[in-house]
């Protein structure tokens, strides 16, 4: 069953389950594949799909690539070259040990480092795309290995070429390995998020210890359930399920004036917190479970986070179903509150935030 490659624990049966531990594996099996007219579903870290109870009726990928490489590139930077199938955080606690800064913020993001170009994965003020030099692909459209470098990915917030190319969750560009560039400095990259800064004891744009950043993330990460731990359901999720929406400045006038908004590169464009507009439309944290006014929603089984109105959480026996009727339920009522539709994070794998739900 799929579910049990997924953080959130969700999913029925795969068609076919093809395991991948060398690059020549993954390619030989998304060509076989393609060449049938076989749909793919590529799974590494698991934790950004919600897939159908239904299951996935082609083939299952599982990318189970391994190695990390460091490469001096002079005596001030290295490229740190990684397999698709790489932990991610254990790539940031790599990078770390051999002396190189710039990935610290991006410590305990749980899933694997091809994942993190696809959805240009962030947190705390920081990216992939800052650090990111190329990406080593399979073009299945033309059937051969290309390398993709940080302009041509058309790196946006959560979005890149990768994403926008990808049909039904299944990418024309498969990620084989990713290369970053890396200064040697014990110091982190400048703290960009006010309250890692505030715990940091450093203002807005100043450095600290990078090994200090890291641990610093991780005890916030874990203190939201952001960090995937067996033990602890709040962690079973995909992190946050809505992107943060990024709207025309004149939305402002039409919310409270104490609506977190940050700055975008986009001229006339505001980023507000998605986490905020949950909250404030009456979903809580915990809301879903017993003893609050979403139980019926999805009967306990699924339920917003205890410790963060971004994820939505499998308490052990949710389905499919469970998860999207909670992620339904608060994207309507965000929209009828504030006039904004919330876009999920997670990719959908058989299934569409679309679909009426009766309540």
């Amino acid at each position: 069953m799929l579910k049990h490659l997924t953080t959130t624990a969700v999913g029925g049966p795969a068609g076919k389950l093809v395991e991948a531990h060398h690059e020549a594996d993954l390619v030989q099996a998304l060509a076989e594949a393609d060449a049938q007219g076989i749909p793919v579903l590529l799974v590494a870290g698991g934790s950004n799909l919600v897939i159908s109870d239904e299951g996935f009726a082609g083939t299952v990928i599982r990318i189970a690539t391994k190695g990390i490489n460091v490469q001096e590139i002079s005596t001030d930077t290295a490229r740190l070259t990684v397999a698709a199938g790489e932990n991610w955080d254990a790539v940031v606690a790599h990078s770390l040990h051999a002396g190189l800064s710039g990935l610290e913020a991006l410590s305990g993001i749980p899933g694997s480092s091809g994942a993190t170009p696809v959805q240009n994965v962030g947190a705390y003020g920081a990216d992939v795309s800052q650090t990111l030099e190329n990406v080593r692909v399979f073009d299945r459209e033309q059937g051969k290995i290309i390398t993709l470098s940080n302009a041509e990915l058309q790196f946006a917030y959560r979005d890149s070429l990768i994403k926008r190319t990808s049909v039904d969750g299944s990418p024309r560009y498969v990620v084989l390995r990713v290369s970053f560039l890396l200064p040697y400095r014990a110091e982190s990259s400048p703290v960009r998020y006010a309250e890692l800064a505030r715990r940091l004891e450093v203002e807005v744009g100043e450095r600290a210890s990078a090994a200090e950043v890291r641990r610093t993330v991780l005890e916030l990460r874990r203190g939201k359930g952001m960090v995937y731990d067996p033990a602890d359901l709040d962690s079973h999720s995909t992190g946050s399920f809505f992107t943060n929406p990024i709207v025309d400045e004149q939305v402002l006038q039409h919310l409270p004036q104490n609506a977190p908004h940050y700055p975008v590169a986009e001229p006339g464009k505001v980023k507000l917190s998605a986490a905020w507009l949950i909250d404030q439309a009456g979903f809580s944290k915990g809301y879903g479970l017993e003893h609050t006014s979403g139980y019926l929603v999805a009967g306990g089984r699924a339920a917003l986070s205890t410790k963060h109105t971004l994820a939505i959480t499998n308490r052990g026996e949710a389905s499919a179903q469970d998860v999207l009727a909670i992620a339904r339920t608060i994207r309507r009522g965000v929209a009828e509150k504030f006039g904004i539709t919330l876009v999920n994070e997670p990719l959908l794998i058989g299934l569409s935030l679309d679909e009426q739900v009766a309540l």
